[in-house]
């Protein structure tokens, strides 16, 4: 079987109260693996001890550990697409981007398991399908920022900046996320300073 035929799909969809809390255990029990020894190091006999079940029971519940990593990356997608909604909404759009790039990098450096997962992207087709959707999702939210705020910029280009913007300081803060946590925030106070004077011409 090759990577791209794996079944990444929960064999449950919890629909009740103790299936939902179980489903939730096993994935908080296996962000915390894979945030302590890695993805390839975590053996799915390793995620259903600490979940305190057994093996057998897991498998109901997820086929492989890929679904488990892809169940795993969606729940941090949705924690950060409400997180950058609300604050984009709430702010002056120079300021929006400082706060937005401080956000990203708490998940990277604190989110149990996502720079783990995230660094790992290219090597799972439906991580890579997830990242595109994830970032074109923040790019529409940009987008319409953009045209409330400064409606002369083309259309073309700001669809592009919006693109752009989110892309690159993901890229810049998931190397950031490896680094002295010194390093690191240099890295971001200088990432917030391209932003900004990205963002000075844009609008201007």
């Amino acid at each position: 079987m090759t990577e791209e035929t794996v079944d990444i799909t929960p064999r449950r969809q919890p629909v009740q109260a103790r299936s939902r809390e179980r489903v939730n255990s096993i994935l908080s029990h296996a962000a915390a693996i894979f945030h302590e020894v890695g993805v390839d190091a975590t053996s799915m006999s390793a995620i259903a001890r600490q979940s305190g079940m057994s093996l057998a029971s897991l498998y109901r519940y997820f086929p492989n550990k890929a679904a488990i990593v892809k169940a795993i990356a969606e729940g941090h997608v949705e924690r950060m697409e409400m997180a950058l909604r609300e604050r984009l909404q709430t702010l002056e759009l120079v300021d929006a981007v400082d706060v937005l790039i401080d956000l990203f990098y708490e998940f990277y450096r604190t989110e149990p398991a996502y720079s783990v997962i995230w660094s790992g992207v290219e090597s799972m087709p439906e991580l890579r399908e997830l990242d595109i959707r994830e970032l074109y999702s923040h790019a529409r939210d940009l987008d319409n920022r953009l045209r409330d705020v400064c409606p002369r910029i083309p259309e073309d280009r700001r669809w592009t900046a919006s693109l752009m913007l989110p892309r690159s300081a993901g890229t810049v803060l998931r190397l950031a996320a490896t680094l002295p946590d010194d390093q690191a925030r240099s890295m971001v106070s200088e990432l917030k300073c391209m932003a900004r004077a990205y963002l000075a011409e844009l609008i201007r």
